[in-house]
């Protein structure tokens, strides 16, 4: 197989996975955009402008504006000042962390029932393959 395949058919799979374990994500009650901004805020990401967000989420800063405020009106985030007074940052609220919690446990728990379908030698693989994963996006 070549790189090129081998790129191809990682793509594809990652793609796949991630659209199944977003299915669990129905339960939180939020759109996948309003979903997306807030791991960026509450998994060590840490008080963002709208603008940084946007950067982010590869949006233009008025979506993001809509997004923050929906986001804001539903108890999920905050505006404050930032450290330059002219500057007003976005931080999750307390609830915000528990739906990112909840969240990544439903979509773990998912993948780890699929997980105890495999082979002792399958999931070494894996394992080596999720390293490999988290070395090449680094």
């Amino acid at each position: 197989m070549t790189n090129e395949e081998l790129a191809d058919r990682l793509h594809s799979a990652a793609i796949h996975l991630l659209r199944r374990v977003r299915k669990e994500d129905d339960a939180s009650g939020l759109t996948a955009p309003k979903l997306s901004v807030l791991p960026g805020l509450g998994f060590g990401g840490g008080p963002r402008t709208v603008g940084a967000l946007a950067t982010a989420e590869q949006v233009t800063p008025p979506t993001m504006s809509v997004l923050v405020a929906e986001l804001e009106r539903a108890g999920l985030v905050v505006r404050r000042r930032g450290d330059d007074a002219r500057q007003v940052v976005v931080e999750p609220t307390d609830e915000a962390r528990r739906l990112l919690i909840e969240g990544r446990k439903r979509r773990t728990a998912w993948l780890t029932e699929r997980l105890w379908e495999r082979s002792a030698d399958e999931l070494a693989a894996l394992a080596t393959a999720a390293g490999v994963l988290e070395d090449l996006v680094r």
